[in-house]
């Protein structure tokens, strides 16, 4: 197969912004119009969420299709795609802290304590909100190795993020089992990172014994 050429990475990168933009207006339209059911609130938090879980699933499948058609180029667009996930998962959390709890932080604190499932999104937003921090190249060249086991906490996140979306929703189990079916899918093509995690941790677990 030939390779993917650099400017088709760019023409790619110009396709995801403009299905970014798109979203947010049919976003702006659906709220606008009305078409949000008899919960519009719940409904846009949840559109949002959904929206900022596809991307980060999205963003996770790169690595295996690059790999598995060996188009390295399309590494770069890991970055672009993992920074719109966590742009998507702020206006999730920011519109639930608005509309939800009226900007009362307190009330979040309690939320956050008592509801399983807002603890584990807090988490995810956490590890996301650390990875888009570190994305920029002055400080992925600082922290050297150190960045790449920290960008594996994205593993967790999606994890994290695949629950919390399951707890949420309450009822129906499609579109959960969906999720939970991609996220097995794209953690079982890093089968091989875990594996030797296991045996790192199994080796040390030896020698302190």
């Amino acid at each position: 197969m030939n390779k993917i050429p650099p400017n088709a990475i760019t023409l790619i990168k110009v396709i995801i912004h403009l299905a970014s933009l798109s979203t947010l207006v049919y976003f702006y339209l659906l709220i606008d119009s009305g078409r949000l059911g008899a919960d519009p609130v719940k409904e846009m938090i949840h559109f949002l969420g959904k929206t900022g879980l596809n991307y980060l699933l999205i963003t996770l499948a790169i690595t295996p299709l690059s790999k598995r058609f060996k188009q390295p180029l399309l590494g770069r667009l890991k970055r672009l795609l993992g920074l719109y996930t966590f742009t998507w998962i702020c206006l999730h959390f920011a519109v639930f802290l608005w509309l939800e709890l009226n900007w009362e932080v307190g009330l979040l604190i309690d939320e956050v304590i008592k509801r399983p499932y807002l603890t584990l999104g807090m988490l995810a937003w956490f590890i996301l909100l650390l990875l888009s921090i570190t994305s920029l190249n002055v400080i992925r060249k600082k922290m050297k190795q150190t960045w790449f086991t920290l960008h594996r906490w994205v593993y967790v996140a999606v994890i994290l993020g695949v629950v919390h979306y399951y707890w949420s929703v309450k009822s129906g189990l499609i579109e959960p089992a969906i999720y939970f079916t991609l996220c097995f899918i794209l953690l079982r093509e890093r089968s091989q990172y875990f594996k030797s995690v296991i045996n790192k941790f199994l080796k040390k677990k030896k020698k302190l014994v």
